[in-house]
């Protein structure tokens, strides 16, 4: 089978998944491809290239926003993607520091995190911060989904251990979505 783009990210997402990032190399990609390093260059100019790749795949699940969101409904959408991205993520080690380096590199290249900022702009926060409350809100998801995996690690070298169920962590999440999401309605009123 001849190597290329597609099957060069989806073999790193599977990496990803079984390993995390600490082993996504790219000698280690060449070895599972079954190819030399430098036949991946071909495909990808770099490292930094593949992870947002391998970022854009593992959020290419997330349900897009509909075209025309009214702003009455912007938050409650905002509140709706930013849940399927962490969704997305929790399951994947390391997830968040790769799409935390694609936003950091590209952030127009993560699309999930695009239309978050799409959705602060229509929800009326002025144009002048919403790259900032979309920067909050990236944050609070992957820092809440590199908790959870922190957490879920620690538990394993703990027999005894009594970490927090999946649904305790999914609840400390929606509770810091709705502070946010709260503080943007209160902001908004109160510069109106």
């Amino acid at each position: 089978m001849a190597l290329t783009r597609d099957h060069v990210v989806s073999t790193a997402v599977e990496l990803l998944r079984r390993y995390g990032l600490a082993d996504l190399s790219m000698r280690r990609l060449a070895r599972e491809l079954d190819v030399q390093p430098g036949a991946i260059y071909w495909h990808v100019a770099s490292k930094q290239e593949l992870l947002v790749e391998v970022a854009a795949a593992l959020l290419a699940e997330v349900p897009g926003v509909r075209e025309e969101v009214p702003q009455s409904e912007a938050l409650a959408a905002l509140a709706e993607l930013a849940t399927a991205v962490r969704a997305a993520l929790a399951p994947v080690p390391d997830a968040a520091d790769v799409v935390g380096m694609a936003y950091a590199a590209e952030r127009a290249s993560v699309t999930a995190l695009r239309e978050l900022r799409g959705l602060v702009g229509r929800a009326g926060v002025p144009a002048d911060s919403c790259d900032a409350v979309t920067d909050l809100l990236v944050h609070h998801i992957l820092g809440s989904v590199a908790l959870e995996q922190n957490e879920r690690l620690a538990q394993a070298g703990d027999a005894g251990g009594a970490g927090r169920d999946g649904a305790e962590v999914a609840r400390s999440f929606a509770v810091g979505l709705e502070v946010i999401v709260r503080g943007l309605v209160a902001a908004k009123v109160s510069s109106s």
